[in-house]
């Protein structure tokens, strides 16, 4: 039997059992779903690469890129079609493009702010004396909204910070902990003391050591492609962990009918499914996980025939903030966002709409009508994909660095006793690789001890 059950099969399970691998170490994934990957979905419609979750993860995070590197899938990472980067936001019923040089909700050069309709003329003004804010003492972990709102005010939450995190987090600014959620805007906020000078350092800087890469990168046939990397040599039980508990010098797991003894475990499911299993071994520690506040989503893609359009698509696609929004919360074309996602004949419109629980049927045909109604598109679409996903996003509420902190020495005090996922330090592939590098490096470090 192996010497490490993994909770969970998707990118933080399968980046763990990788990694200890590498190192001889056996291990085991126990995965309630019929298949590895977790939100990492990938299908090949039409000649059409389709990502049912995430469809790119951040090349300001090393720890992705670093694996594929060693997977020896290098010569498959694509960058965004940055040149074409345009995002639209949708304000009185219009799609109205983000200002150019906007990083985030920080303004970056002047003209842009100036002329955009996008924002009032007196947030215009507001984000001009920004510059002159000098830093003040750290006040303690405040929401998204109020940091936003300190800065640029009130407009700049509803139509910048809102949308722009909703497409990511699925979540409130409101609720989201800006220490966790914006972690290094606030700290150019606590150095510089306004968010504008601390990101015009930044850029400077980055352009004086010759940095230049895309924001987001993924693989040429879809994410999927990581997936399929990882899984040869996994050895995978497709059951539900019923029960955990410790056992002489490691854990007793119930799964499938059986009991299995281990080392260690390391849970890397949900947190809301790891409650459970963990609050049999400290009762406090599985409270603390069943904290971690989820959301739910539906990731619909819409396939067209281009010739049916009336033009192409411009840019990267449009965000709805919530004052305006119906059922779509974001969309991506697919093909102007990635190379090699669509042919030149197709046109793939990949939806994000919040909550999972609307029928397949019904979703795809509310984001239909909606998309007519924002874009003008009135073709057909010739092919749909809807994908659901039922509290799989982990919000990192105000107060979440403390209760991860926590987690994290309670965690420590049970030896063989491994966290990782998305529910902790990112919510993004590459954190949770890293979680799970983490992880493998523990039990490994353990076991020359």
């Amino acid at each position: 039997m192996s010497r490490v059950a993994i909770i969970g099969g998707g990118i933080s399970g399968l980046s763990t059992a990788y990694y200890l691998r590498k190192r001889g170490i056996a291990s085991t994934i126990f995965e309630s779903r019929p298949r590895l990957g977790g939100v990492i979905q990938t299908e090949q419609v039409e000649g059409c690469t389709i990502e049912g979750g995430p469809d790119s993860f951040l090349s300001a995070k090393p720890a992705a890129l670093e694996l594929i590197r060693e997977l020896g899938l290098e010569s498959d990472v694509i960058g965004s079609n940055d040149h074409l980067r345009v995002t639209y936001i949708r304000k009185g019923g219009r799609l109205i493009p983000l200002p150019d040089g906007l990083m985030m909700m920080a303004p970056t050069k002047l003209m842009p702010m100036v002329t955009t309709p996008l924002l009032s003329w007196g947030t215009k003004i507001r984000m001009g004396m920004e510059l002159l804010r000098r830093p003040k003492a750290k006040p303690g972990d405040i929401s998204v909204a109020q940091f936003i709102e300190e800065h640029y005010g009130e407009e700049a939450v509803d139509y910048l910070a809102e949308p722009l995190l909703s497409g990511i987090y699925g979540g409130d600014p409101h609720d989201l902990s800006a220490a966790s959620v914006l972690t290094r805007f606030v700290a150019l906020s606590e150095k510089y003391g306004s968010l504008t000078r601390g990101v015009l350092a930044e850029r400077a800087k980055a352009r004086n050591n010759g940095k230049s890469a895309p924001l987001f990168r993924t693989m040429k046939h879809g994410l999927g492609e990581l997936v399929d990397a990882l899984t040869p040599g996994v050895d995978a039980r497709y059951c539900r962990v019923d029960a955990l508990e410790q056992s002489g010098t490691g854990f007793r797991l119930r799964a499938g009918g059986d009991a299995v003894e281990v080392e260690h475990v390391v849970v890397a499911c949900e947190a809301h499914n790891a409650e459970p299993l963990v609050g049999a071994v400290d009762s406090r520690l599985g409270e603390l996980l069943g904290l971690t506040p989820y959301k739910s989503s539906t990731t619909v893609a819409l396939g067209f025939q281009a010739a049916d359009l009336p033009s192409r698509p411009d840019g990267f696609g449009f965000l709805i903030p919530k004052k305006e929004r119906r059922k779509i919360v974001a969309c991506t074309w697919v093909g102007t966002k990635f190379p090699f996602r669509a042919p030149e004949d197709k046109v793939i419109a990949r939806c994000f709409l919040s909550g999972s629980d609307t029928p397949e049927d019904e979703a795809v045909a509310a984001v239909t009508a909606e998309l007519a109604e924002i874009t003008g598109i009135r073709a057909q679409p010739i092919f749909s994909r809807a994908f659901r996903w039922p509290r799989a996003m982990a919000q990192y509420p105000v107060g979440h660095s403390e209760r991860v902190a926590e987690i994290e020495a309670r965690v420590a005090a049970i030896p063989g006793l491994h966290v990782a996922g998305n529910a902790y330090h990112g919510i993004g592939i590459p954190d949770c690789i890293r979680m799970g590098r983490t992880a493998a490096e523990k039990i490994v470090g353990s076991s020359r001890s």
